[in-house]
């Protein structure tokens, strides 16, 4: 099956400039392709991996992939899919985000690849040293005002309140010239992006065609949103980041392990590298039993080892499986910290725990499990209460310092998955 078809498969071909001259070209050698990633913040988040696994797939099937890392476009802002003006950057906080982002592109792609290694790129190094006049006069010329405003993301703009600047107008044609540029200096002859990317790109190939009189084409990936047509990786408290100091590997791992069921079967397709066999099983799999949750645990599994390792995987599922009263034994603090932070905590007073302790009754009630101790003696001996996941059946059991976890904390369960954490302040 060649990339394309392979491509199409997954739902991650959504335009392309000539897709029948394209698949020629590919089906004759390897091609050299870009995907532009602007560092407007210090982190990709998870809807930034369409375009580092499509790098990915191009390049295990033997093309030569150039991550770009926007460091002259990123001063500037893309207007496309943006309803206001980006904040402007300080050249300080652009360098900062610019070494972040070169970071976390190296994690998905193989920069010691034997025979076609990625490439990164930084269009910074060919536009900082660019008149503005050499600009104008041996690019601008080339774009007419009317195509310019024709394309969707600028038009978009122009109708909207806010309007758009002159600053992010201008954006399409440093994109173009980018690919200008790659296309001259590396021999790239194709760049991708997501399908609110199809204007900037088409501006590109025709700036090509124009000044080199040579072929080059552009493709696009569906943009990918939840089921109620949000935007992928947004939450309620904000974007899914591929920084592990913003999203910790665990909460990324929560976070698709908690796919809909309606749409497990794209992500499998689209965010994973499992084999056409390997995902249609799956698929069969969660028809015939979704409370299994294979899918959803195959799907979390693979992109957290994508993108922050096998260890951080495992890590990941250590922490999970507390949540669901797994074993604590070679948990480490960092991965139960993980998990506190996903739990109710509340803080308590280390003279509780000292000498004799305090009863399990008063530390249910501490930890709104219990509204009473009434109701916390009937729940253990009902045998719905656990102390660090191990279930207490006694009445007057009592937690002592020895029962702290990490020095720290005290784990309660109600139930299956009710949850609350004590910590000793």
């Amino acid at each position: 099956m060649s990339i394309l078809e392979d491509l199409k498969w997954r739902g991650l071909l959504a335009d392309c400039t000539d897709i029948d001259a394209l698949t020629q070209r590919l089906a004759a050698g390897p091609v050299t392709l870009y995907c532009g990633f602007d560092p407007t913040g210090d982190s990709l988040h998870v809807g930034h991996l369409m375009g580092q696994l499509t790098l990915r797939r191009f390049q295990l099937s033997g093309h030569n992939p150039l991550p770009l890392a926007g460091g002259a476009t990123g001063m500037v802002g893309d207007p496309s899919g943006k309803s206001a003006e980006r904040n402007l950057l300080t050249r300080e906080q652009l360098e900062h985000n610019v070494n972040s982002i070169k970071t976390q592109l190296s994690k998905l792609l193989e920069f010691d690849r034997k025979g076609n290694p990625a490439r990164l790129v930084d269009n910074a190094d060919w536009t900082a040293s660019l008149s503005y006049l050499d600009f104008l006069r041996d690019i601008g010329k080339h774009f007419s005002i009317n195509m310019m405003v024709a394309k969707e993301s600028v038009r978009a703009r122009m109708e909207s309140e806010h309007g758009i600047s002159y600053t992010e107008f201008s954006y399409m044609l440093l994109q173009a010239h980018d690919f200008y540029h790659l296309r001259k200096t590396y021999n790239c002859e194709l760049q991708i992006g997501g399908s609110d990317q199809w204007g900037n790109i088409t501006a590109g190939t025709d700036l090509i065609r124009k000044k080199l009189g040579v072929p080059a084409w552009g493709m696009t990936f569906p943009l990918i949103t939840r089921s109620d047509g949000k935007k992928f990786g947004k939450t309620e408290s904000g974007a899914v980041w591929l920084d592990p100091e913003k999203t910790s590997p665990y909460r990324f791992y929560q976070f698709f392990v908690n796919t809909e069921d309606s749409m497990i079967s794209q992500y499998l397709r689209k965010f994973t590298l499992l084999s056409h066999e390997a995902i249609i099983d799956l698929e069969t799999r969660h028809a015939a039993n979704p409370g299994a949750r294979e899918a959803h645990k195959a799907l979390a599994k693979e992109v957290t080892t994508l993108v922050h390792g096998t260890s951080a995987c495992a890590d990941a599922l250590k922490a999970s499986e507390i949540m669901f009263g797994g074993g604590l034994e070679g948990i480490s603090e960092k991965i139960f910290a993980d998990v506190v932070g996903e739990i109710p905590t509340q803080d308590i007073a280390k003279s509780l725990l000292e000498g004799a302790g305090t009863a399990l009754v008063e530390l249910l009630i501490q930890g709104k499990l219990c509204p009473s101790k009434g109701q916390a003696r009937k729940d253990i001996e009902g045998g719905g209460i656990s102390m660090n996941n191990q279930r207490i059946t006694e009445p007057g059991k009592t937690a002592t310092l020895e029962d702290l976890l990490f020095g720290k904390y005290i784990l309660l369960r109600k139930g299956k998955k009710t949850y609350a954490v004590l910590r000793i302040v």
